[in-house]
This record gives structure tokens, sequence and C-alpha cells, in this order.
């Protein structure tokens, strides 16, 4: 039997880098697959490439910067699969930059789908999760406990998220909900990859150059991949990851050095 056999999962921001990863694995590991994010098109790739390995899928394109949009994914959801038992809340990227240059625009845009958009999925499906005592694992950032300068709004959202995380697990353990959160680093990204692409314009280098550069820089083992993250979400909502709660996870090959 399958780890996760029987359970309903939803990813946000599922049709692409960590969300895809983290769908394909845990409908690798038996459970039943709802993909939620803005594209369409991308969406029913990842589908389509679960079912092609005997996987159960189905997506739901969705801004979920706007509010009435978590309590439709959750009556689809809900409709198909008649409940859920993880929220995997991993939609969302902030905008990178000088501090003075970052407008009021780009600060709202940052919370209103990393920070707001998992509160609100959160709150919409923490029902469902009651009754099954299910699984709530959000992804932050490593930058939400070591920020940078260019990172100004990423650290702010991430640092809220953790904060969130750790409010939500006094509310889990009230309601046998399991809450966690994962902060990865740096991981093999299509954003990622904008930034080593600008290394090798910048300083005239090859991309093998530019990638033992920036993880020299980062005092980190080497750039993450997205199974990285995958791997662990599937041990964190597993049987034998049910003791965590609370728990906020650097999966940043040792670049956060604070404690």
């Amino acid at each position: 039997m399958q780890k996760l056999e029987g359970k309903v999962a939803i990813i946000s921001g599922g049709s692409r880098g960590i969300g895809r990863a983290i769908a394909l694995r845990l409908a690798r590991d038996g459970a039943r697959v709802v993909l939620s994010a803005r594209g369409a098109d991308a969406l029913d790739g990842v589908v389509k490439e679960i079912a092609s390995g005997g996987g159960t899928a189905m997506a739901i394109a969705a801004d979920l910067r706007l509010p009435d949009q978590p309590s439709r994914v959750v009556d689809a959801t809900v409709q198909a699969f008649g409940g859920i038992d993880i929220l995997v809340n991993n939609a969302g990227a902030t905008k990178r930059g000088d501090f003075l240059q970052l407008t009021d625009d780009d600060w709202a845009d940052g919370f209103a789908l990393k920070f707001f958009g998992a509160v609100r999925l959160t709150r919409n499906f923490w029902p469902e999760l009651r009754k099954s005592r299910g699984s709530l694992l959000n992804i932050s950032g490593a930058g939400g406990r070591t920020p940078g300068a260019e990172f100004t709004i990423g650290g702010s959202v991430n640092a809220a998220l953790l904060s969130f995380t750790k409010a939500m697990a006094d509310v889990g353990i009230r309601d046998g909900v399991q809450v966690n959160a994962i902060n990865p680093g740096s991981i093999r990204t299509g954003r990622l990859q904008t930034r080593l692409e600008f290394l090798v314009k910048e300083q005239k280098i090859d991309m093998e150059t530019a990638e033992l550069r920036f993880v020299q820089e980062s005092k980190a083992t080497r750039i993450g991949e997205p199974e990285d993250v995958a791997n662990l979400v599937a041990y964190i909502v597993s049987p034998e990851g049910r003791f965590l709660q609370g728990s906020l996870i650097d999966l940043d090959g040792g670049s956060t050095k604070t404690i």
C-alpha cells in the first residue's frame, strides 16, 4: 500500500517548479492531487504527466490574489473528491530589487499571493482538514530567516508566513491538524535560471562558472532541485512525519547560518 493512498492533496502554484515536483511526488505516493495556479495550459500539462504515470489529478485555474478564488478551489475539490487531507501552500513569488525602487504596488502584490493567498486557502480548507485530521504545509523560504538587501519584500512575506505557521500550529494542536513549513534555499527553478543568466551576462562567464560562483557566495553545498523539496514534503505529510508540528525546516544546503 502506498503511503498516501486514499488521501487528497491540493498544491497551490502547482504548474511548475517546486509545486510541480511536489504534485508529481505526492501522486506517486498514492494521493489524488488537485493543482491550482493561474496558467490553465501549464496545469493541464502536469495533470497529463500525473495521469500518464497512473495517478489521479485535476487542475483548477485560479488567481489566488483575488479574495473569492480560494473558496472556489475548495468547492471544486470537495465536489470532486469529497474532502481534503493535505494542503500545500506553495503559490507566490515576490519581486527582488533595490528597496528604494520597489513601489507600494510591488509590496502589495508580494503579500497578495504568497501570504494572503495562503491565509485564505487555509481558512477555507481548515474545516475539511479538521474533519480529516489532515496536514497543512507552507512553503516559505530561507529569506524569511535571513533576508538580503535585494529581498526586502520576499524576506518580509516569508517571515510573515513563518509566523502564521507557528500560530496555526497551535490551532492545529487544538483541532488535530498537522502544521509545518519548509524554507527552501536556492532551488533550480525558472526564477533562479534568470538570476544565473544575469550573472553570465554581467560577469562574462559561462553557466557552469556562474553556478559555481553562486554556490560559493551562498556558502551552500549546491543548488537545490525541486525534487529535494518534494521529497521532504512527502516525508512530512506521511505517517512517519506526523510528530512534526510547528516546525520551520530549512532546506537550503547550509546557507542559513542564523539559529
